[in-house]
């Protein structure tokens, strides 16, 4: 389960250092390159909701292999595309499939772990994600360097594969949750609500990722945006008074589950911008190649490789809050010091900040995600799991388009980071007011 959560991280940072190739040899736009990425992370908010309702369902193991074997198909896609709309398409369809199997994923780990032990597995979890999204940056900067940025779609596709046998291998029937009456599908089941909330995501990221170029004021971007919050509306209230809702929003209830929803929509943020914006600077501005722009991401990930089982043991020992106060101060500060170093358009001075940034990354996901599933009924994992992604990715789809909107008016990387940064200090006063003391 661990290498989902890699495969997943390593989809979203191995694509960034690419677009400048992809976008040169697809003729693809500024605008149309960050669809590439922002293809991946709307499909899979979309999808996320109803694929961690629907795994509640099912036979885990089952579930989890239809989701990877899709997977693979998209990948290969994604490989042999000819076209920037094939490509984009092939990526949405990406993000379907790990919407199937990344909340399946943390509901198993949640299974297969005693609550007071999670947040070392968590740890561990976190640990070969980031080995994953370490390597990322520089495999692709160098596949894109000296084969070709197609290579980063086909080098997916024997992980999915490793990963489904490994499952099958290790097994038990514990890790699927014991499944009653209530938890069976019914004709009741919300067939209305993934529709409302399929359409107002994608009004909402439409609306900002194109304002630039259709203008902020005109019609058309107008009329998206409030489309999309009308939509969101009649969604919240369609799943608060449907008899079996597609997502149980009476858990956002739960003041540690809201806190951490709200948490992971912050730091998928300022984590997906960092990743497509700092590898556009050191391309485009400080003038270096995509390998040297990969390894200066994967580098800066490196340390995550110890932090996050300290982490983890520091979670179990003296609670989420602390660990999580302090990781998110560190982490906020690397991202404003390097707003500050982009000025000097300078790799070094870019590269110390970045390593800070990656070392203190485990210590806003690993006491969020340990608070979270404990205080949500094992029954509702996967659901939980759901909820949280499709608030979180929407964080990273959101985010993304506002940054780029913003870098398109005000084209400078000093002020985008600053505002990145800015941002993530947000996470403090929401972890006072939600997270465990203890």
């Amino acid at each position: 389960m661990s290498g989902v959560l890699g495969l997943i991280v390593l989809d979203e940072t191995i694509v960034t250092v690419s677009l400048p190739s992809m976008a040169r040899e697809l003729g693809l736009s500024l605008s149309a390159t960050h669809w590439v990425v922002n293809a991946y992370l709307l499909s899979f908010t979309c999808a996320v909701a109803l694929a961690g309702r629907m795994g509640d369902h099912f036979s885990r193991r089952s579930y989890f292999t239809a989701g990877a074997i899709l997977f693979a198909i998209a990948s290969l896609l994604a490989a042999i595309a000819t076209s920037g709309a094939m490509l984009i398409a092939a990526r949405a369809l990406q993000g379907v499939a790990a919407a199937l199997i990344f909340p399946t994923s943390i509901a198993i780990l949640t299974t297969a772990f005693k609550p007071e032990e999670r947040g070392v597995a968590f740890g561990y979890q976190t640990t070969v994600g980031a080995i994953f999204m370490a390597s990322g940056p520089l495999i692709g900067g160098f596949l894109t360097e000296t084969v070709s940025w197609r290579m980063i779609f086909w080098i997916g596709i024997p992980f999915v594969f490793a990963i489904v046998l490994l499952l099958w291998l290790v097994w038990s029937q514990d890790y699927d949750a014991k499944k009653t009456s209530q938890s069976r599908p019914s004709a009741k089941t919300d067939k209305f609500g993934p529709a409302f909330l399929i359409l107002a995501l994608l009004a909402l990221v439409t609306s900002v990722m194109q304002g630039p170029d259709w203008g902020w004021f005109s019609p058309l971007t107008i009329s998206l945006f409030l489309l999309g919050c009308a939509l969101v509306t009649v969604f919240r209230h369609w799943e608060l008074t449907h008899p079996a809702p597609i997502l149980d929003l009476n858990l956002l209830k739960i003041p540690e589950f809201r806190g951490g929803v709200i948490i992971f929509a912050i730091f998928q943020f300022e984590k997906i911008t960092l990743f497509v914006f700092v590898a556009q600077f050191l391309q485009t501005t400080v003038g270096i190649s995509p390998i040297l722009s990969g390894a200066a991401v994967s580098l800066a990930i490196l340390p995550t490789l110890g932090t996050s089982v300290l982490v983890g043991k520091l979670t179990d020992k003296l609670g989420s809050r602390p660990v999580l106060m302090l990781g998110v101060a560190v982490h906020a500060a690397a991202i404003l010091l390097l707003a500050i170093a982009s000025i000097r358009e300078n790799y070094l001075l870019t590269f110390l900040p970045l390593l800070l940034w990656g070392a203190s990354m485990p210590s806003i996901a690993i006491p969020v995600r340990r608070v979270q599933m404990n205080s949500v009924p094992q029954e509702k994992h996967g659901q939980a799991s759901g909820i949280n992604l499709t608030l979180q990715m929407l964080g990273g789809s959101l985010g993304l388009a506002a940054m780029s909107a913003l870098h398109a008016g005000i084209p400078s990387y000093a002020v985008l980071f600053a505002v990145i940064g800015a941002t993530t200090l947000l996470v403090l006063p929401v972890a006072m007011r939600t997270i465990e003391r203890t």
